[in-house]
């Protein structure tokens, strides 16, 4: 397996991590790829007028519906730091499965002095008395409502998220990252992808099933107003290097690795050749996604890139090969397990994807 200068310690760890090297499914459209990433199924056009629309559950949301939380009142699907808008990150959503399976979200940032997270502490003057007073009212009102507006279904269960989340006190601590010692979080990286990552873990550690890290933007083609690729990946991909090789590597000194499945990926890959902005553009037609964990088999690469790295030269691999992957993770037949959408048709989680057999 062959790494570059950038990517020294999950080099190191080579043997524990597997490269998926021949993923494609042929656009270079950011939202389109996206829904097709997360969910295993092509998202919607970016010009098109229901560019935010979801149209299945991404796979965070599915996990929380199907197995949900390993211990009781910890949220089933957690994100760190944030789910970021515009054309990057719309589709981490539950769509037809129902609001109370979207995942709870940071929105802070770990690496921050000051970090805390929405949604765990009363405000100020708020006594949990006065919070069951006020959750009996708002039962009482949405009573009257739920006939009249569908989404009240969805109001509801993440009305019953949000007290469950305010009376837990594992789920604070869980959210605690001041608790870890500083060589710990030195070796994740001081630095917002790096703390996010080892939140993770704790949250993982303390019983939540689905856990996104988003990272920075990589979208390094030179041209309207983006970083060129020289710069962008000197400057982004050793944090991120160094934050996955620290997942690993403490993920197997708890004894978690064979439980936990890791996969870092992208909503698509990038074009072998450079634009006149020295950046590469965005390019849909083969791409790499890296797995470590789940009982599978590391140390491998799986597919093959001509060339240039321009298309799949052996073994083609689909997103639904992905999501069936991490599914079968999970306990979950993808092929067998059929969920109603909102109009009522049974929607199977996979459709023609399989898991991947070289990990198996």
């Amino acid at each position: 397996m062959q790494f570059s200068e950038l990517l020294p310690e999950q080099a190191k760890i080579a043997d524990r991590l597997t490269v998926l090297r021949s993923v494609r499914h042929g656009t270079g459209d950011h939202t389109k790829g996206n829904h097709w990433m997360l969910t295993g199924f092509e998202g919607p056009d970016f010009n098109k007028p229901d560019n935010r629309i979801q149209r299945r559950p991404a796979m965070g949301s599915v996990a929380s519906a199907l197995c949900g939380s390993r211990i009781p009142g910890v949220p089933a699907s957690a994100a760190a730091p944030h789910l970021r808008g515009g054309t990057d990150n719309l589709f981490h959503y539950a769509t037809y499965l129902g609001g109370g399976h979207n995942p709870f979200v940071t929105d802070s940032d770990p690496n921050s002095d000051d970090f805390t997270v929405r949604g765990l502490r009363l405000s100020s003057g708020v006594t949990f008395d006065r919070l069951e007073n006020r959750r009996e009212l708002l039962e009482t009102v949405d009573t009257y409502r739920r006939g009249l507006d569908e989404r009240m279904v969805d109001m509801t269960e993440h009305q019953q998220a949000a007290v469950d989340l305010l009376t837990n006190r594992a789920v604070r601590d869980a959210f605690d990252i001041s608790a870890e010692p500083d060589a710990l979080r030195d070796n994740y990286g001081r630095h917002t992808f790096g703390q996010s990552a080892l939140l993770a873990r704790r949250l993982v550690e303390r019983g939540v099933t689905f856990v996104t890290v988003n990272t920075q933007p990589w979208d390094h083609h030179g041209t309207a107003n983006r970083l060129p690729t020289a710069k962008g990946a000197n400057l982004l991909i050793p944090p991120t290097d160094r934050a996955i090789a620290a997942l690993v590597r403490d993920l197997i000194d708890r004894g978690l690795y064979e439980k936990t499945l890791v996969v870092a990926m992208g909503e698509f890959g990038r074009t072998p050749r450079m634009n006149s902005a020295a950046g590469r553009d965005h390019w849909g037609h083969t791409f790499s996604v890296l797995m470590a964990g789940g009982r599978f088999k590391m140390g491998q690469t799986i597919g093959a890139s001509d060339g240039r790295g321009a298309y799949v030269a052996e073994r083609p691999l689909h997103p639904e090969d992905v999501t069936a992957t991490v599914y079968h993770h999970l306990g979950i037949d993808g092929r067998q397990v059929a969920i109603p959408d909102r109009a009522g048709r049974p929607r199977y989680l996979v459709e023609t994807g399989e898991p991947i057999r070289e990990l198996l």
